[in-house]
């Protein structure tokens, strides 16, 4: 009888402490499935990023595409014969942190960006997710013959954004992202008068937009995305116009396919936001999509 009370006093405060450390690891497991997942499937809503991020250690490689101009019709064959073309590798550096690099043929530009976590949804807690993104493109179509005192700082175009989405339910998502981006060589537009003349139209270097984008899912592998761009400091007399995108995206297995239609032909965030030169009341709009596949 001593030698079992002696056990008993041994044995029980392991006990104990045992069951403290497996109460901590319930805590901390009920915190961690407060966060709210999956207000988005795909690395982008249509043009905009989401606030999804790929995975720790998980390499993504994203195909877009962007035709031609529908307008035309059977001449180009509503515009596949002038597709515009991105490929993007995103590797997840760690669950917080996405680095990508990235080459359009239009404007045959460059770009490499890092996309961050801030902030998780809570489900009973802090009510957005918030994430950085940063781009920075070089621009090589650039002609020195055109611009004689072309540097190469002329080249480069810097993008940074705060993108704030929220879940409402596990149907319906939104996402705000307020964008500047500032342009080493403004981008410009111009007007031809009635005699021949040409004036020019300079944007200012800084410029300042919003962006506004929605998902609802339909089924569980079908969604309508849609996204829209608002530049907050155009030049009255600019040829381009705000980004207005509509789409679907299908969830299958190891990627996120993504169809839509658009009025900017350009993927670079700077492009489809500042130089978006389709206008959807004169039929003036292109198809596209995103193919993303993880590795």
């Amino acid at each position: 009888m001593k030698k079992f009370l002696v056990y008993a006093l041994l044995v029980l405060p392991i006990v104990g402490f045992a069951q403290d450390d497996l109460l901590d690891e319930l805590e901390a497991g009920v915190t961690a499935n407060t966060e709210v997942k999956a207000a988005f499937k795909g690395l982008k809503v249509v043009n905009f990023e989401s606030t999804k991020l790929g995975g720790a250690k998980e390499l993504y490689l994203v195909v877009s595409h962007r035709f031609g101009t529908v307008k035309n019709g059977i001449d180009d064959f509503f515009g596949l014969d002038n597709a515009v073309t991105q490929i993007k590798f995103i590797y997840g550096v760690n669950e917080w942190l996405n680095l990508g690099v990235a080459r359009s043929s239009l404007q045959k530009k460059y770009g490499v960006h890092a996309k961050y976590r801030l902030v998780h949804q809570q489900r009973e807690g802090f009510p957005f997710a918030i994430v950085g993104y940063n781009l920075i493109t070089v621009n090589t179509a650039l002609d020195e013959d055109l611009f004689p005192n072309l540097e190469f700082s002329d080249r480069l175009t810097y993008t940074s954004q705060v993108l704030v989405s929220r879940k409402f339910s596990e149907d319906f998502s939104l996402l705000l992202a307020p964008t500047f981006v500032h342009e080493n060589l403004a981008t410009r537009s111009f007007e031809i008068q009635e005699d021949g003349e040409t004036l020019v139209f300079d944007e200012d270097n800084n410029q300042f937009a919003v962006g506004i984008g929605g998902r609802y899912k339909l089924t569980k592998r079908w969604s309508i995305n849609m996204d829209y761009g608002i530049h907050l400091n155009r030049n009255d007399n600019s040829n381009f116009k705000n980004p207005l995108s509509i789409g679907v995206d299908l969830e299958t297995g190891g990627h996120v396919f993504q169809m839509h239609f658009t009025n900017a032909q350009a993927m670079f965030e700077e492009g489809f936001i500042i130089q978006g030169q389709g206008d959807w009341g004169d039929g003036d709009f292109f198809f596209g999509f995103n193919l993303s596949r993880v590795f």
